[in-house]
């Protein structure tokens, strides 16, 4: 128990003393479940879910969450269940844990798969108890302070995720401080030379300006004490991420990058936030566009503050940021903050309303969305929004990603008037679709019923939303062309019976023999190309039930051949199995090729019984007087001649031989595979007969392969 002592003095800090207890009690049977286990670096693996809960604890979380905390890994690794957990500790925190082990064991054909998966499993259970995410950061952080003793590629692979997944969704929950560390952490190891000299170069510059940052806190302490205001001032620095990332995105020299001077003024309440705004305006020049009201308009993920650029002495730009204790809290705990400030409001400006808000959006994302790769796409779009802020006609704010156009405001709105946009007018003039909107604009979206959206609207719409909505619009649309395409072609094959005349219990027969769930669904595979009209036809038809009458086909390059119920179709064979008149056969149905006849224990068609669609029954003629070429496969002793006499036997029992390839097994064996011409199977066995009489041949067989 010593190792959650430390832990238990956090705890007791801010719970009542039952909830440590029970707290203690998830700790016990942690300890248990792990005993035998070790981390990478060789410490008990008690450790990390200690480490975990404690910055979980660090945030002021609920006990629930610090209990999942010290559970998290014993579903996954021991051998307790969800039903252990929720009889000992209840149910909510057994479906937390089981809600952040579920992240963690999936499996997947490829790489790409596994992540994409991975991601959306994660914000589905996000949008199931944000609780689930809290812990599954607070792991990764702890995970990637002790990322050293792992291999170079599995370190690379888990940073390079941390910075393109974790650190943006703890911004987005406006998590700051644990987005900060993952930032810093994950660039130290997936770029470890690049972070280096970029720290030794901050540090030197840090010394270089200590004394212009000193003089700029002194003369704005001094100002506002004068205004009679009581605030904190302090310094910011920037931290090594976001400065590599201004460098390479901005295209910025490093000198550009330290030229900003940061501070952050910090005060008891909202009317005093704007007071120490004029008091500043009048110490320094605001600079006229860097000024950015989020306490009236709060970001997405619930940051408030007030942003203003000044020009400080000797003309050096001064930012600076103003807020409240609590926003200060909010925007260094996000979403987590909520647990300690409980506040009654449902108006939206606190982190967690927000953030559901949000949530809920991505599950309507997930639900419209054809793939996971889709999916993560557009959520990675939203997890970086620059936010821009437009109006309504009525004077609603709409809230969208920097880059965002009047399409995605349009379905911003409703996805109806997304359908149906057909142009906008920007602050009353005519506005190009695909422009970009700027924050302040009051976006007015003309619909016409009847428009459809234009595929083109996917080069330039940015939000999630829209674009899945578009994709979806269209797919929908291409299935009704389909479904109409495929009426044509049945009617057509059907001849001279009229379409209309067939019963539905003849549709439903053949859906059923094709696995397909709906007339519409076969008429749409028929349209795509999936599935042959003609084929169709005749089994609605009950053609392949009793094939009528003995229809000539052509085969290939071949002379016309007897194949029954096959008419009107092309005609091949497969060269997998050469199939010859005797054969058990079966047709494969292809859109490209017409019917492609297989032997019916040929590995390529193994399975047909589950795919009914894709096969067709045939059967060949008593009277066939075409040739065919298959292939048998002789073993012979190497003696002289021995070629030559195989050959002629060959020739002698009246066959044509059409190619020839040997192999040498072992010094005195060899193969020989021949392809042959035949009529049926009934020539092919005297062939073989024939060989095997001669002396040197060991063994004589039909080729499968």
């Amino acid at each position: 128990m010593y190792l959650f002592e430390g832990l238990r003095q956090q705890l007791a800090e801010y719970l009542p003393p039952d909830q440590v207890q029970r707290a203690a009690a998830a700790f016990k049977l942690a300890a248990e479940a792990h005993k035998t286990q070790k981390r990478r670096s060789g410490e008990p693996y008690i450790t990390h879910p200690v480490a975990v809960a404690g910055l979980l604890a660090d945030m002021r979380l609920d006990h629930e969450t610090i209990m999942a905390a010290l559970l998290h890994d014993v579903i996954e690794d021991t051998e307790f269940t969800q039903e252990d957990l929720a009889e000992q500790f209840g149910a909510t925190v057994a479906e937390l844990v089981e809600g952040v082990s579920k992240l963690d064991k999936l499996t997947f054909n490829s790489k790409e798969e596994l992540q994409t998966e991975n991601y959306r499993k994660m914000i589905m259970a996000m949008v199931h108890d944000i609780r689930v995410i809290l812990i599954k950061l607070a792991d990764r952080t702890h995970n990637m302070r002790t990322i050293s003793h792992l291999r170079p590629d599995k370190r690379r692979r888990i940073a390079r995720e941390t910075l393109e997944i974790y650190a943006p969704l703890a911004h987005r929950l406006g998590i700051h401080d644990i987005k900060n560390e993952l930032e810093q952490l994950g660039f130290y190891a997936l770029y470890p030379w690049r972070a280096k000299l970029l720290e030794s170069q901050v540090k030197q510059a840090r010394g270089n300006r200590r004394e212009l940052v000193e003089r700029v806190q002194k003369e704005i302490e001094t100002r506002l004490a004068d205004h009679g205001i009581h605030a904190r001032v302090l310094g910011r620095e920037k931290h090594l991420y976001s400065i590599y990332q201004k460098m390479l995105h901005k295209e910025l020299q490093f000198e550009q990058v330290m030229d900003i001077y940061a501070f952050r003024v910090i005060v008891d309440e909202v009317d005093t936030c704007y007071r120490v705004l004029g008091a500043l305006h009048n110490l320094y020049k605001p600079i006229e566009t860097r000024f950015k009201d989020y306490i009236a308009i709060p970001k997405s993920n619930g940051y408030q503050s007030l942003h203003s650029s000044l020009k400080g002495p000797h003309g050096i730009p001064v930012e600076i940021q103003i807020r409240t204790e609590e926003m200060n809290l909010m925007a260094d705990r996000g979403v987590a903050a909520h647990w300690l400030y409980k506040t009654e409001e449902s108006s939206g400006t606190t982190a967690q309303v927000r953030a559901r808000r949000w949530m809920q959006s991505l599950l309507e994302l997930q639900q419209s969305t054809g793939n996971a790769f889709e999916f993560i796409e557009n959520v990675k779009s939203e997890l970086f929004p620059e936010e821009i802020y437009v109006f309504t006609p009525e004077g609603r704010i709409i809230e969208l990603p920097q880059g965002a156009t009047p399409v995605d405001f349009a379905y911003a709105v409703h996805t109806d008037i997304g359908n149906t946009c057909i142009g906008a007018r920007v602050n009353h003039k005519v506005y190009s679709l695909s422009k970009p909107l700027e924050t302040g604009q009051t976006v007015e979206i003309k619909t016409a019923p009847g428009s459809r959206p234009n595929i083109a609207w996917l080069n330039f719409a940015v939000t999630g939303k829209a674009r899945a909505k578009i994709r979806q619009y269209l797919k929908g649309q291409e299935s009704l062309e389909a479904e109409q395409l495929g009426e044509r072609l049945l009617r057509a094959a059907l001849g001279s019976v009229s379409y209309d005349d067939i019963k539905v219990a003849e549709f439903e027969r053949v859906c059923a023999e094709v696995k397909l769930e709906s007339k519409s669904a076969l008429l749409r595979e028929i349209g795509l190309g999936n599935m042959m009209s003609v084929a169709i036809a005749k089994r609605l038809l009950g053609e392949l039930q009793q094939p009528k009458d003995e229809q000539v086909v052509t085969a290939g390059n071949q002379r016309s051949l007897s194949i029954k119920g096959a008419d009107g179709l092309l005609v091949s064979f497969a060269k997998c199995c050469r199939p010859i008149p005797g054969d058990d056969i079966i047709a494969h149905v292809s859109p490209g090729k017409g019917l492609v006849i297989h032997r019916r224990e040929c590995k390529n068609v193994r399975g047909h019984e589950d795919e009914p669609g894709r096969y067709f029954p045939v059967q060949w003629d008593n009277k066939p007087d075409a040739e065919f070429i298959t292939e048998v496969r002789v073993e012979v002793v190497n003696h002289q001649g021995a070629l030559a006499k195989l050959t002629s036997n060959i020739a002698a029992s009246g066959c044509n031989i059409h190619g020839l390839k040997t192999e040498e097994v072992d010094a005195n064996i060899y193969y020989i595979d021949v392809a042959l011409t035949v009529h049926d199977r009934k020539q092919l066995a005297d062939v073989i007969r024939h060989i095997r009489k001669m002396p040197d041949v060991q063994r004589v067989a039909r080729l499968r392969k």
